[in-house]
């Protein structure tokens, strides 16, 4: 580890500034694969959109001499000098990724772009591709993402690449909203590597499109099958997707299948925000508190964790709230706004500024359109009784044969 001192030629006020100087010109988003690992000899593996990274905490520049600011991972791990081989460079690549997610820590990020970006353009590897595009799809860089895995799979990579990109091609267009290109990727996906993941893929693009309770059905029958296999991956998957599916379903089921994912995997940083999100629906806030204890530093349940505060009484909610007020802050102040999803509910349920938290929700719905992303949407346009974004919304839902028990403003 690397101690920082308050000495001239540190100034970064905190971890996440001195990622940034680490890496110039990063920006980063809302959406952010779970990085599992793992699967297909140890492939990169991802699960549907995940949280937000936390954003900046507030400068400040009133240090005595000796005081320590921060502490660094290791930055020697982050150096390209050293690396000789492509495959050396993939593994580097994949540990930071799947830190990144592991921790919530966008340092990370900062430090595989840092090395992807000094490997020269002509020994880049389809795994390599592959994980460019995980990287940017963290990044929301969405047409750098399949750009890279169009290349790998119009090309003649080997199966485990071919798999893997696959895989990457459905989560990105599942997060988009791109159903029929999604559909196709994920029966591409089945026919080289059939199985429990291949049918979550194909199960969450059916829930999505008007076949929820066929969907959810057919896919538990196959996970309660698989789970004689001990497949720990392809259960993560499959439990993660019965549970949108029986959210989606409005059935009470989905807890638990968010509670299988967390018992299975404690640092899937998606399925606790969602579980959160789910029980403070049910208005069951002293669970939420329980359940985003320690993680203050993910934007996305430091929200939902302040919002359980606040309405428990809790004087912890006004600190938590002041630091994620001075984060937001300082985001916007620095023009790197990196999750704009959990911003709009920090206006709308927390600050009460249901205007500013629509323009934000709607800015974030032109590229993000998972559920949690469409129902803030909605909520935000019922709050300031804008007709126009509740009818587009509907509208794109009744194209895409789309119902959700979440999404109350356009029940029929």
């Amino acid at each position: 580890m690397i101690r920082l001192m308050n000495r001239p030629l540190t100034s970064c006020s905190d971890a996440r500034e001195c990622a940034r100087q680490f890496s110039t010109g990063l920006r980063l988003t809302v959406i952010f694969p779970a990085l599992r690992g793992g699967v297909f000899s140890g492939l990169l593996a991802l699960t549907w959109s995940a949280p937000a990274l936390s954003a900046p905490a507030p400068i400040v520049d009133d240090f005595s001499d000796d005081q320590v600011l921060l502490t660094l991972p290791n930055l020697s791990v982050t150096q390209p000098t050293d690396i000789r081989s492509a495959e050396e460079l993939a593994d580097k690549v994949k540990t930071h990724l799947q830190q990144a997610r592991s921790e919530g820590d966008p340092r990370f990020l900062g430090y595989a772009q840092r090395l992807l970006q000094d490997w020269p353009a002509g020994r880049m590897t389809d795994r390599l591709l592959v994980l460019r595009a995980t990287l940017w799809q963290s990044l929301h860089r969405f047409a750098d993402a399949r750009a890279d895995l169009d290349q790998v799979l119009t090309g003649d990579a080997g199966d485990q690449n071919r798999v893997q990109a696959l895989l990457t091609l459905a989560n990105l267009e599942i997060v988009q909203g791109r159903y029929a290109e999604a559909a196709t990727a994920c029966t591409q996906l089945e026919k080289r590597y059939p199985g429990l993941i291949a049918a979550s893929c194909k199960a969450q693009v059916s829930a999505r499109t008007g076949q929820a309770e066929a969907a959810y059905a057919d896919l538990n029958a196959l996970t309660q099958q698989a789970q004689r296999q001990g497949d720990t991956t392809a259960l993560i998957w499959a439990e993660g997707t019965l549970a949108d599916i029986a959210a989606q379903l409005g059935q009470a089921e989905a807890e638990q299948h968010w509670r299988n994912v967390l018992a299975l995997a404690p640092d899937d940083l998606y399925s606790r925000t969602q579980l959160a999100d789910w029980l403070i629906q049910a208005e069951r806030y002293e669970q939420v508190v329980e359940l985003t204890d320690g993680y203050n530093d993910v934007d996305s349940l430091a929200v939902l964790r302040a919002i359980a505060l606040q309405a428990t009484g809790s004087g912890q909610a006004k600190s938590l709230i002041a630091t994620l007020d001075e984060r937001f802050t300082e985001a916007r102040w620095r023009g790197n706004l990196l999750h704009q999803r959990d911003y709009a509910r920090f206006l709308l349920d927390i600050q009460q500024q249901p205007d500013e938290a629509l323009s934000y929700a709607l800015d974030n719905w032109q590229d993000q359109r998972e559920p949690m992303d469409t129902r803030l949407l909605l909520r935000a346009a019922s709050a300031t009784g804008d007709s126009a974004a509740t009818d587009t919304t509907s509208e794109w839902l009744a194209a895409m044969n789309q119902h959700d028990a979440r999404y109350p403003e356009v029940q029929p």
